[in-house]
This record gives structure tokens, C-alpha cells and sequence, in this order.
């Protein structure tokens, strides 16, 4: 992920990845927050030191990529320019970091992208047939 343009009064950065239209409702993939705001890249499979995780709907800690079990979803990587950092531990709930960053966000920006999986193997309806012999 790329930042660009942050306003220089910022005391930290929050990204937020969600699925909005998941069949289960508002789907959470990944909420870290605490990123210094003079910082202009995450690194794939990396985390600038500091930063601060929270629970996917996964019920896991830390990034959960997109898995539709089927169709293609779009998905919403979001970043948030805060005035404060944020006091709040590990794995803290989306809904909690929501409430935290009320009244605190001087700058936002929303990228969507749309993903589809792709099945190497198609998949294949087993019937099972009675046969009757007279």
C-alpha cells in the first residue's frame, strides 16, 4: 500500500479493508492502525514497526485476503488520517476502533477493487444413480 498527500498535522494512519457487499454483511479483512503518518509504503507481507492490529471477521488477528466462495466482490482498502494515536490494544474489535477514530480524522481516502477466485479444477456435481434391474 501507497500513501501520498497526507496532511502534515497527522499523528497517525489507519487502514481499514472491508467487503461491504459479502453475503454475511460488511465483511472485516484487515484494521491496523498507529502507522506513522511520515511513512508512504507497506511492503507486502510486512508491518512497519509500531502499528497495531486488530480481529478480522475471521476471528483472527492480522490480514485475511479475499476469499469469495463464489462471484466477484469488491473490496474496500480505506485510509484514515488521524489527529491522535490510538490507545487500543492488539485485536480491539472494528467497532471499537470505529468509535475511537470519531471526531479524530482529519483525511480519508477509499481505493475499490473488485476480485474474483478463479478454480483451478471445476467443480463437479456427484449424483448418485439407482439402477433397477428387473
Amino acid at each position: 500500500l501507497r500513501f501520498s498527500d497526507v496532511p502534515g498535522d497527522s499523528a497517525s494512519l489507519v487502514v481499514i479493508i472491508d467487503d461491504p457487499k459479502s453475503p454475511s454483511g460488511n465483511w472485516l479483512h484487515w484494521s491496523v492502525w498507529n502507522i506513522d503518518p511520515r511513512l508512504h509504503l507497506i511492503e507486502e507481507d510486512g508491518l512497519p514497526k509500531g502499528v497495531v492490529e486488530g480481529e478480522t471477521d475471521f476471528s483472527e488477528i492480522g490480514y485475511g485476503g479475499p476469499c469469495p466462495s463464489y462471484g466477484e466482490h469488491e473490496y474496500r482498502f480505506m485510509v484514515f488520517a488521524l489527529d491522535v494515536v490510538l490507545d487500543l490494544p492488539r485485536g480491539t474489535q472494528r467497532h471499537i476502533l470505529d468509535r475511537a477514530m470519531e471526531g479524530h480524522i482529519l483525511a480519508s481516502a477509499t481505493m475499490q477493487a473488485k476480485y474474483q477466485r478463479v478454480k483451478k479444477e471445476p467443480r463437479v456435481a456427484k449424483v448418485k444413480v439407482n439402477v433397477l434391474v428387473h
